[in-house]
Order: C-alpha cells, then sequence, then structure tokens
C-alpha cells in the first residue's frame, strides 16, 4: 500500500450532518481532496492547535501531547489507515528516544488534532483516498458560471453524501455560488423524493 501525504486545508461546520464539522485534507500530490466529518470537541481541538492558541489549562489534546513528550516519545507520523462502513480509521506511529517504534490506534480527529501538535505529517493509504477521495467540480475561468468541463461530472451524477462533503468543503473554501448549486441539487432530490 502506497502512502500519500495530506494537508489541512478546510476546517468548517457540516451543513450534511448536525452538530458536526468537516476537516477536509487534501493531497500534497494531486487535486483530491478527502473530508472527514469530525465532532465539536475535536474541531475546537484542530482549530485551537491551528491558530496557535494557548489556554490556561492543558486541553485533553495537550495532556496526550504533553505526557508523550515527558516521556520521550514523538508522534512520527499520523496514517489514515483504513475505511469501514463510512468510518475512518487512524494509527499514530510513535517513536521512542531509543529509536523503536510503536503504533497505537486512534480515531481520525484525535490522530489529526495531534498531528497539529506535534507538527507531524498526515498520510493516508492509497486504497481509502481512490475510495473516499472526491474532485470539487470548478467552473472553467474562461466562462464564470458555465458548468464543469471535461471529465467532471454533473452534479445529478453525485451520490447523496458525496453531494453533501461537496457541500460543506464549497461553504468552507466561501465558493458560495457552487455551494449554492450543489444546495439546489440536494433540494431537488428532497423534493422528488416526497
Amino acid at each position: 500500500m502506497r502512502k500519500l501525504e495530506l494537508k489541512i486545508v478546510a476546517l468548517a461546520s457540516s451543513e450534511s450532518q448536525a452538530n458536526s464539522f468537516v476537516v477536509v485534507l487534501k493531497e500534497e500530490e494531486g487535486k483530491r481532496r478527502l473530508p472527514v466529518v469530525i465532532g465539536a470537541f475535536e474541531a475546537q481541538a484542530i482549530a485551537l492547535a491551528l491558530e496557535n492558541v494557548h489556554t490556561n489549562r492543558p486541553m485533553t489534546h495537550d495532556l496526550f501531547r504533553n505526557t508523550l513528550v515527558a516521556l520521550s516519545i514523538n508522534l512520527r507520523e499520523v496514517i489514515i489507515s483504513d475505511l469501514k462502513f463510512g468510518v475512518f480509521y487512524a494509527t499514530l506511529v510513535c517513536e521512542h528516544i531509543d529509536g523503536s517504534i510503536v503504533e497505537v490506534d486512534a480515531r481520525t480527529s484525535d490522530a489529526i488534532a495531534l498531528a497539529v501538535r506535534f507538527n507531524s505529517a498526515i498520510y493516508v493509504y492509497d486504497f481509502i483516498m481512490d475510495e473516499a477521495g472526491i474532485i470539487i467540480d470548478q467552473p472553467s475561468a474562461s466562462s464564470p458560471g458555465a458548468a464543469p468541463s471535461g471529465k467532471n461530472k454533473p452534479l445529478r451524477s453525485y451520490s447523496d453524501n458525496e453531494l453533501g462533503l461537496m457541500l460543506d468543503e464549497a461553504l468552507a473554501n466561501e465558493d458560495y455560488e457552487r455551494a449554492a448549486e450543489i444546495r439546489d441539487e440536494i433540494h431537488r432530490r428532497e423534493e422528488g423524493s416526497s
């Protein structure tokens, strides 16, 4: 299995799932994005670390980081290692001062929150990106508002779940015109099923 490096490109509230957020990860060497739905607490933990905000007392992820550092353990990398029934699984690859490696199972949201605190790389296996990665259709620069061209699919060809994730990412990227198009397609489907 090949590992693909990811970077965080957006963190926003989820329009498709109430009281949830979505963290959007993008391939370093490609155009696909991996949206991961996370809880509010984990979203706050990631946001605080990304913005370098320090709290008076350590939050849970800070406590875990401080504990690992005190034990001379470094978080070498995070790997989004599996996808089962729509749930992502992650592995923390930790390195002790003596060079020994220990892998620890983790929720993906917690793994990302720790990766940000350790400034560690985040990876995903290629088969997961092949299954869950998406490319957001963009109108061509030559004709604003035009339908996507080339091999991009029309909105009606995406699944409901893909549309929800695309909507979350469009909103996170403040692409409100695209978000409106996606929202309209979602409403059209809802009205058709009534």
